[in-house]
């Protein structure tokens, strides 16, 4: 049985040694350090097909369950080259920013109730939600895929090539921003797309919101990663000591409450992953 992608020992010591972050992480026990290494089989009886980045985002706060939820449902019915961008995604420094399977799964179903055809991803990372989304929409789909990483993006790149879907993919290597505002400026773009997952910095989630109403068509999905922040958001705010993690806590505290008074949208908030929020667009 082939394994590809053991646990990148260095990159989980920094991780965890960040103050904000300890507290998330190892309460885990750090079960993964002994695991075997990732399987790229798709057999629900394979012993372990997890790695540290995907058993320790999630919020559900018993280890085994989460086990129980990805090895039962998820691990088995995700493609191969899926597993791949996994794998591949173990080497990132920072490893921790992928989405995650069962993130990945929700992703994809309402994608085919949507029929989605074209769709905007801010923030690629290694690609893993890209290739998702590319592996799903038809054929003839597109995809506006976002992010001034691109060497993050070539990590994963082979295996979306590999797989036959590269042709969707419009790799936009820029800031978010300047790109939602250049398709604005064409008015057949208003309404011309089915779907946008945004996993980006946290400061423009507001702002790509206002952009993303306009150009995501009636009935239309627009779904945001991250919304509930490591369970940080229910936390005093002292207890956040990284500055970057308590920076994020603020503006996600403030998204979730206007989205949730955005009468333009329907929304769920899931606790898929980091927590997704999925809004479907009114008028």
């Amino acid at each position: 049985m082939a394994c590809v992608g053991g646990p990148n020992f260095a990159a989980l010591k920094e991780v965890c040694e960040r103050p904000s972050l300890r507290w998330i992480l190892q309460p885990k026990k750090l079960a993964f350090q002994s695991r075997t290494r990732m399987n790229l089989q798709s057999k629900a009886s394979d012993e372990v097909e997890g790695s540290p980045l995907w058993e320790d985002k999630g919020l559900l706060q018993s280890e085994e369950l989460y086990n129980y939820v990805l090895e039962t449902s998820v691990y088995p019915r995700e493609p191969t080259p899926l597993k791949e961008i996994r794998a591949i995604t173990e080497i990132h420094p920072e490893f921790y920013m992928g989405t995650t399977p069962d993130s990945g799964q929700l992703i994809a179903m309402l994608l085919n109730l949507l029929n989605a055809k074209n769709t905007i991803e801010i923030g690629i990372f290694t690609g893993y939600s890209l290739l998702l989304t590319a592996l799903t929409i038809p054929d003839d789909g597109k995809i506006i895929a976002i992010d001034p990483d691109r060497q993050s993006y070539e990590m994963g790149l082979p295996v979306i090539q590999k797989s036959g879907v590269g042709h969707k993919i419009d790799f936009k290597n820029s800031r978010a921003l300047p790109v939602l505002d250049e398709l604005l400026k064409d008015e057949k773009n208003k309404g011309g797309f089915d779907f946008a997952f945004v996993d980006a910095d946290k400061t423009n989630y507001g702002n790509y919101h206002e952009r993303l109403l306009q150009l995501v068509k009636v009935g239309g999905l627009i779904v945001y990663d991250n919304t509930l922040w490591y369970g940080t958001l229910v936390m005093p705010e002292e207890r956040v000591v990284d500055e970057l993690m308590r920076q994020g806590r603020s503006y996600l505290l403030e998204l979730n409450r206007f989205l949730a008074a955005d009468n333009r949208i329907e929304i769920s908030q899931v606790t898929v992953g980091d927590g997704l929020t999925i809004c479907r667009r009114l008028f």
